[in-house]
């Protein structure tokens, strides 16, 4: 890590006298006395079109009252707490209190059910909970076996809005060290109980580097990140480095729709957006006319994260809003984004960009050694980063398989030209052999949704006597198209012209909908033990369907 170099990045963020350190005071309570305490930190649409908005002022009232809440309930620095919420905008302030408080905060999908509810707070001994009324009917089947959940708050309650309404607005924010924990997320992997990523408040650092050098953002825009606060990205680029901008923020309470999304933009104005692979090529599923109805001419900044980004929706997105999205790369333990299409790079489709200044990125091979150029390898950062995961929870056997020969292994499987550019090939467990040739998922799903009449695919390696595997595609068909026979031998063709003829997928089966998280990340792993009878292991983290 480049010590002077973040020494000089740290007068951009707000320390306490005492060099202290609290993310959420980082992000909102330092506008208080600046000329954006009056400025819209929140626009909020719920799902009927209602609109709320929160300036920076009122957020900072808000988060003290649930920072008071939390105190008289008797939590004390170090506890966890976590919040089961929708998006709601007491999803946004109720993070903040809590880091404010000095607890740890955890925040959990809306679509979880009771199994994940209860692996995740029984694993953090979670102390308190912020639900809704609905939601929590979830939680009362697991709720006995929850000896550390002490107290659950219901927030769309009487009792809750009362207690809101009588807390206290002033708030002493705890003056938290830089390497006191802040935040825990749960991943899931192909095997074992989901793992809760914990992430210290010094994070906030880098967080506010990169929401300013990637995203572009500027303080006088309007700001849209689609991500929900149960991921990684909900969190950092929608709460704790947007705001430590000062940066007007929109969050839409209701789910995916392509004109709902479109009108919004039309609405509020959006500047800059920040969304996911899926939630694009959805939006190319709806064709270019749609987006005509509407004047989208404010957007001046777009990028993605999630999934690899396609060649063909960069492509789309050229012609259909005049601007590219821009690729971001990096994972739930990096903390934040670590390779990017930054605005000043000229755009290659289909590569993540490269790593951001103060980031050591390589590919190498299992020794780690590094590769060739255009030679495929695990893609690996030199450790440490300001926001690093500091530990997985109660699990350093696990935190420390991450790290091997001086380097933090992403599981990723990439390739570098000999520009510097970085392309994704598949996860590690994903990448397929044929023949003895390797061959990457992404790839040929890539060549799969440039056909026309094809939505998303999420290509596997199934089992093959002769050829120890075989790509198996499962496809999404645009509305309208019939899946024919022939179509199938159409993409097979269409594939090996546009990719390799080793290359193309032997199977293809047509499906309504691919196994996805939230977050947008294509689950192959269960498309594959489906396809081989397996049990399809932890599936918290799906999208609900």
């Amino acid at each position: 890590m480049n010590n002077s170099f973040w020494e000089d990045k740290k007068q951009e963020v707000a320390f306490f006298e005492d060099g202290s350190f609290n993310a959420a005071y980082n992000a909102i309570d330092k506008h208080e006395h600046t000329n954006n305490r009056n400025k819209n930190a929140l626009i909020y649409e719920y799902e009927d079109g209602t609109a709320v908005q929160y300036t920076f002022l009122d957020l900072i009232k808000l988060s003290n009252k649930f920072a008071n809440i939390l105190v008289n309930s008797g939590v004390v620095a170090g506890d966890r707490v976590f919040l089961f919420l929708p998006r709601i905008p007491e999803l946004y302030a109720g993070f903040l209190g809590i880091l404010k408080t000095g607890a740890i905060a955890g925040s959990l999908f809306s679509a979880f059910a009771e199994n994940a509810l209860k692996d995740r707070l029984e694993n953090s001994q979670a102390k308190v909970l912020f639900t809704t009324l609905a939601l929590s009917k979830r939680l009362a089947p697991v709720r006995s076996s929850l000896p550390n959940l002490t107290t659950v708050f219901i927030v769309d309650s009487d009792e809750f809005k009362s207690l809101l309404t009588n807390a206290s607005e002033s708030f002493s924010t705890v003056h938290t060290s830089p390497e006191d924990y802040a935040f825990m997320l749960y991943t899931s992997g192909t095997t074992g109980k989901p793992k809760g990523i914990v992430h210290a408040h010094m994070a906030a650092l880098q967080q506010h580097e990169s929401a300013k050098l990637v995203l572009d953002l500027k303080d006088n825009d309007v700001y849209w990140c689609t991500a929900d606060p149960g991921w990684v990205t909900g969190i950092v680029y929608s709460i704790l480095s947007n705001w430590s901008l000062g940066v007007t923020t929109f969050v839409h309470g209701g789910r995916f729709d392509p004109e709902a999304w479109y009108s919004l933009i039309q609405k509020h104005k959006i500047t800059v957006w920040y969304s996911a692979p899926t939630a694009i090529r959805m939006l190319m599923s709806k064709g270019d006319e749609l987006v005509k109805k509407y004047d989208l001419s404010s957007l001046r900044y777009l990028a993605s994260v999630g999934e690899p980004l396609n060649p063909e929706a960069v492509a789309w997105s050229r012609k259909v809003f005049g601007k590219p999205f821009h690729d971001t790369w990096w994972q739930t333990e990096s903390g934040s984004i670590l390779i990017a299409n930054t605005p000043d790079l000229e755009i290659r489709d289909g590569s993540m960009g490269k790593p951001l200044p103060w980031i050591t990125a390589d590919v190498v091979d299992d020794n780690g050694k590094p590769v060739g150029e255009n030679q495929e390898g695990n893609l690996v950062i030199k450790p440490p980063w300001p926001s690093m995961m500091r530990t997985v929870w109660q699990n350093e056997e696990k935190y420390h398989s991450y790290f091997a020969n001086d380097w933090y292994i992403s599981g990723d499987r990439a390739k570098k030209d000999n520009d510097g550019y970085f392309w994704f090939v598949g996860r590690a467990d994903d990448v397929i052999k044929t023949s003895g040739e390797r061959v990457g998922p992404f790839e040929v799903e890539s060549a799969l949704i440039s056909h026309p009449g094809v939505v998303e695919a999420g290509v596997i390696g199934k089992k093959d006597e002769l050829r120890g595997e075989i790509i198996k595609a499962f496809v999404v068909l645009k509305t309208g198209v019939s899946p024919t026979e022939e179509l199938k031998e159409e993409l097979k063709q269409h594939v090996k012209k546009h990719l390799a003829g080793h290359a193309y997928p032997r199977e293809i089966e047509f499906i309504d909908k691919l196994p996805k998280t939230r977050s947008g990340k294509i689950m192959r792993r269960i498309l594959k033990a489906k396809e081989e009878g397996q049990p399809i292991g932890d599936t918290s983290t799906l999208e609900e369907y």
